[in-house]
């Protein structure tokens, strides 16, 4: 028999991508219809890399990039997350973990009023701009652009499963992921149930019409999982 289960679109870079397919399989089942399709490649870049005493980090993408380029040696790292703090800690940083999204990382800096200047690592699309809120409360913060968010097409397997008849769940990460997707799936004849992580990503998916949108109560793989269930469940 066909499985009638719906299929789970990733669309994430390709090791991101893979985590999140770990995580669902544990979570819902190894059998589970799985499509991994990214829509985004994450490239390294070599900028000039101001001196700093501390470093931020709003992604993981943009670690290994900056090690590359500017030494860890143990300096302060401010990371978004966990994950990035972790990332930060296998390459030399001395991470300090934010509660999971750039905004709420400012907040926790300016509250310990770092000695300046302070270093941004970041790519090119941002959501929010922590370098400009830290310099306009008078934290010292350059910026460089480490790395690079390449645009892809979906792939035809994507374009497929939105062409269909079965429903797609698709997890979406950052507000340029959803407007990515939303470009890919705006003639999409397949029902769609999106998991936002962050209201500004559900804001995008509106254009999408009749797709059901679950926003993440947390900006976490374990909150999208929860929007995923019931997504699932409605």
């Amino acid at each position: 028999m066909p499985d009638s289960r719906p299929t789970l679109l990733l669309t994430r870079p390709i090791a991101q991508s893979r985590r999140f397919a770990a995580a669902f399989a544990a979570r819902f089942g190894e059998d589970w219809p799985v499509l991994i399709a990214p829509m985004q490649q994450i490239v390294a870049l070599a900028p000039a890399v101001p001196q700093a005493r501390e470093v931020i980090f709003t992604s993981e993408n943009a670690v290994v990039p900056l090690q590359a380029l500017s030494p860890a040696a143990g300096r302060r790292a401010w990371c978004v997350g966990a994950r990035t703090a972790a990332a930060a800690a296998q390459t030399g940083f001395a991470p300090v973990a934010g509660p999971g999204d750039a905004a709420a990382l400012a907040k926790a800096i300016l509250a310990a009023r770092p000695t300046g200047p302070l270093l941004l690592a970041r790519g090119a699309h941002q959501a929010f701009d922590i370098a400009a809120k830290l310099n306009a409360a008078g934290i010292e913060t350059f910026s460089a652009q480490v790395y690079a968010q390449e645009a892809r097409p979906l792939s035809a397997g994507g374009l497929a499963l939105l062409a269909g008849m079965t429903p797609v769940l698709v997890p979406l990460f950052s507000p340029r992921s959803a407007r990515l997707f939303a470009e890919a799936a705006a003639n999409a004849g397949a029902p769609l149930r999106i998991a936002a992580i962050s209201p500004a990503t559900a804001r995008v998916c509106v254009k999408l019409g009749s797709a059901m949108v679950e926003t993440a109560a947390q900006p976490e793989a374990e909150s999208m999982l929860d929007a995923l269930a019931r997504l699932m469940a409605g």
